[in-house]
Formats: structure tokens, C-alpha cells, sequence
């Protein structure tokens, strides 16, 4: 049976380890699986970085999350101006799903569906290491997603640091321990 319910905002977790996340985002389907898989548009909302396209394909990620938005603001301590993730995809359906694995937290599903005139985007993070890797792809992942529905729409995204900070001191209370 299709899951027809549509959750949108904040992260639950479906398994232990397992974070789901969802957005509706501006159609057509095409446009959504581009800002997935063409590095420029990928660039303007998560990392930039070439993606073979293919089972086996290679995938090569790099995130700026400074300059991501525009907004001056100060880096939390302990993460780098820039972060890379080599990774390979183990599964694809044009333009509907890309699966791939992330480094060593896991594997991502990303799942689009028409809804109306708009596409629901969800996101499957699995097999997280730990609460503390869980809270910060939670806090991640949903920064990132407000980020990318902005620039959908044509609007200015807000900051990227202070928001994944507080996001993931957000879902610190949400999730269950």
C-alpha cells in the first residue's frame, strides 16, 4: 500500500538508526531530480561534486556550508571550511529514487513523488553510527532541505550554521534516546 500521508518539518525516526525527512517542493519531478543530481543546482542547497549516474557510479560530494547562503556567520569549532564524501550509487529509477551510501554513516534514500502541482522529496538517512551522528545528519539534513525549498522557490535561504546549531539541540529533545 502507498504511504499517502505527507510529514512535513522535523525528522522522525522510523528504526533505531533511521531518520526520514520530508519536503513538498515546486514541480515538475524533472526539476527536483536535477537539484538531486546536477552539481551546480546541487551546489546551491547541499554540496557540489560530479555523480555517474548509474548503478556502480561514482559520487564525489563537497560541502561549503559557509558560503552556502550568503550570511556571514562564525563555523561551530570542529568542522571544516570544507568537507568531502566519496561514495557510490547502489541503486536508481530516474527520476524518481537514488540511493547511495554515505561514507561511514550509513546509506541515503532519496524518494521524489508528484503531489499536485508540487513533488514530495523524502529523505531515508540509515544505519547512523551513533546519537551523536544521528543529531547532527538530523539538524543537517533539515537545514539543508529549508535551504534548497527557498532556493526552489525563488527566496533568499536563511543561515546555514546557526541553523543546523540550533536544529540540532531541536531534535536533541525530540528524538528518543
Amino acid at each position: 500500500m502507498a504511504d499517502t500521508a505527507f510529514r512535513p518539518g522535523y525528522g522522525v525516526l522510523t528504526a533505531p538508526m533511521t531518520l526520514r525527512i520530508e519536503r513538498l517542493l515546486p514541480g515538475p519531478i524533472e526539476r527536483v531530480w536535477a537539484y538531486l543530481t546536477e552539481s551546480d543546482k546541487r551546489g546551491r542547497w547541499l554540496a557540489t561534486g560530479e555523480m555517474e549516474l548509474h548503478v556502480g557510479g561514482r559520487v564525489s560530494l563537497t560541502w561549503h556550508n559557509d558560503t552556502l547562503t550568503g550570511h556571514d556567520e562564525p563555523r561551530p569549532e570542529g568542522h571544516p571550511c570544507e568537507h568531502r564524501l566519496e561514495s557510490t550509487i547502489t541503486r536508481i529509477e530516474p527520476p524518481r529514487l537514488l540511493v547511495m551510501g554515505w561514507g561511514n554513516a550509513g546509506d541515503v534514500t532519496f524518494t521524489l513523488e508528484p503531489w499536485g502541482d508540487e513533488v514530495r522529496l523524502v529523505i531515508e538517512h540509515r544505519n547512523l553510527p551513533d546519537r551523536d551522528t544521528l543529531l547532527s545528519v538530523a539538524g543537517g539534513w533539515h537545514a539543508h532541505l529549508d535551504i534548497l525549498a527557498a532556493v526552489s522557490r525563488g527566496q533568499a535561504p536563511g543561515p546555514f550554521w546557526s541553523t543546523w546549531q540550533r536544529l540540532r539541540g531541536e531534535y536533541d529533545a525530540r528524538l528518543p534516546r
